[in-house]
């Protein structure tokens, strides 16, 4: 199985670090020119570096801007006003006891996992139906399908996220553009190193915190252990590639067997 993105120009957002960069990096390998995005100027470029030392060649293109705020997306589109493949990426998650959650926390919530997703679909899904071709994913989570009690309102806003994906993809009915969500499962990151070691305890060895962690707070798991970015990456880069021409409107499993359903 060839997966050629040659002559696509791909975005990435929050892919300065973690699942977003490991998407960056495969999407790179297999032709694209790819698009970092993050907050911070240095960060970005840091990023940019790491995916020219990883894959050699590489077109790569770093934009700091927070697309979590209409002023960043306005930016980060005037720099970027066309893509082929948008990876949403961008996300945030915080362990917080749900009758702690004031209203502004919510809204930031909303802001970062949600509305920053639909406004750069809304700016970029018109032109890919224009010319034909496109692909956009979401990269949600099993929290999305299974609210975690310690994040409720993360689990609410990625179960969002399905929903505006599943109606992105009607939107764009018939024109050869998909639109997708990928659910990941619990993902070894440096975010989810920190988020496992507050759950359980940080002076044990990361293997021991890693497997009683899956025990202990993630039993329903089948692969009984952190997914690693660039099994996520692997998912996003078929869904990119003209290989998934027929699979739109799908909310993609990559969880380990996490969410406890024989349905896709």
């Amino acid at each position: 199985m060839n997966i050629d993105l040659n002559g696509r120009t791909a975005l990435v957002t929050g892919s300065t670090q973690g699942i977003g960069h490991a998407i960056v990096i495969r999407l790179a390998e297999a032709g694209a020119r790819v698009v970092v995005n993050g907050r911070g100027e240095e960060r970005v470029k840091d990023a940019v570096e790491r995916v020219r030392a990883a894959v050699p060649g590489a077109d790569v293109l770093g934009i700091a801007a927070d697309v979590a705020s209409e002023d960043g997306a306005g930016t980060l589109i005037g720099e970027l006003p066309q893509v082929d493949v948008l990876v949403n990426n961008l996300g945030i998650f915080e362990a917080r006891p749900v009758l702690e959650i004031d209203d502004a926390e919510w809204r930031r919530y909303f802001e970062v996992n949600v509305l920053a997703g639909v406004r750069l679909t809304r700016a970029y899904l018109p032109g890919m139906i224009k010319r034909g071709w496109g692909r956009v994913l979401s990269i949600s989570s099993d929290s999305s399908v299974v609210t975690p009690v310690e994040m409720v309102h993360y689990g609410v806003t990625k179960t969002a996220q399905l929903a505006v994906s599943r109606g992105f993809a009607k939107a764009a009915a018939g024109t050869g553009v998909t639109v997708n969500s990928v659910l990941a499962g619990p993902t070894h990151t440096g975010g989810v190193e920190d988020f496992v070691a507050g759950m359980v305890d940080e002076d044990l060895p990361w293997d021991e915190l890693q497997r009683r962690f899956m025990r202990e707070h993630r039993p329903q798991s089948l692969l009984q252990r952190l997914i690693e970015p660039s099994e996520i990456a692997n998912m996003v880069a078929y869904l990119s590639s003209d290989l998934a021409s027929a699979t739109t409107g799908g909310a993609l499993r990559v969880d380990g067997g996490y969410v406890d359903s024989i349905l896709p």
